[in-house]
């Protein structure tokens, strides 16, 4: 198996996991108000969590699938910046990474 498909394998895993995530999100949303205004206003604020987790999975999942893309085209783990090779301790860590360490500091920086 080669590196690009070592981390496909990961990504394919995380989709997955956001797939369950967002979906388990979707259930708690649909579910039916309290009538108690108190525990409406908690419900509420709860859904406003669960609305900000799922916006971050949906995020994660484009991030994810555009990473999909590059494995495919060959640019997987080259710094859309410097197109230098991205470090694998950082795939590792974030598989969807399109800039290197020094590229992304950078760019947090500005």
């Amino acid at each position: 198996m080669t590196k690009v498909d070592r981390f496909r394998q990961k990504i394919l895993h995380r989709l997955d996991e956001l797939g369950v995530r967002m979906s388990g999100i979707e259930t708690e949303l649909d579910q039916p108000k309290p009538r108690d205004l108190n525990d409406q206003a908690i419900d509420l604020e709860d859904d406003e969590v669960l609305e900000t987790l799922g916006l971050a999975a949906q995020q994660e999942t484009r991030e994810l699938r555009a990473a999909l893309k590059r494995c495919d085209d060959g640019s997987f783990g080259i710094c859309a910046n410097c197109e230098e090779p991205i470090s694998d301790e950082r795939l590792e860590l974030v598989p969807q990474a399109q800039l290197c360490r020094r590229c992304a500091t950078e760019a947090a920086a500005r």
